[in-house]
């Protein structure tokens, strides 16, 4: 199982130069681990990407089907005492946002404070240099291509 960052989710909606590589890795690992809003963040940059022109409309009613299908399957980390105090730590430690510290956490307590023994995939070179630091190990979507 792998922690994944809505940004790496995202090429599994709609087609981006990193979709070949992120449906390998998931087809490698379908068992996907995500925070309590990922849906919520995969549905703003679905929205984004339709508000400013990159989707139509049959595109988007696609791409949002294929999330609901998806978010049917994952596993969330749910939001916490643990998960708020992790992100406001990480906050004072890297250049993260609020949203980014969250994630980051909550994959910290799904790791069970050991980043070491999770897989975490992400596009976001913010998080993933915080990720790393963290001691997580990532799975480069760059390079699988």
């Amino acid at each position: 199982m792998k922690f994944w960052d809505s940004s790496a989710l995202l090429p599994l909606l709609v087609e981006q130069p990193t979709t070949a590589a992120t449906m390998a890795i998931m087809a490698r690992d379908p068992s996907v681990l995500v925070w309590w809003a990922t849906e919520i963040e995969c549905a703003s940059a679905l929205a984004r990407l339709e508000c400013e022109g990159g989707l139509d409309e049959a595109a988007t009613t696609s791409a949002f089907d294929r999330l609901h299908q998806l978010a049917a399957s994952w596993h969330e980390i749910d939001a916490s005492d643990a998960v708020r105090e992790t992100a406001i730590r990480l906050l004072r430690v890297h250049p993260l946002r609020a949203a980014d510290a969250s994630q980051l956490a909550a994959a910290f307590i799904a790791a069970e404070r050991r980043p070491s023994s999770l897989e975490l995939v992400t596009l976001d070179l913010r998080l993933a240099a915080a990720a790393r630091k963290e001691g997580f190990v990532l799975i480069d979507l760059q390079s699988a291509q």
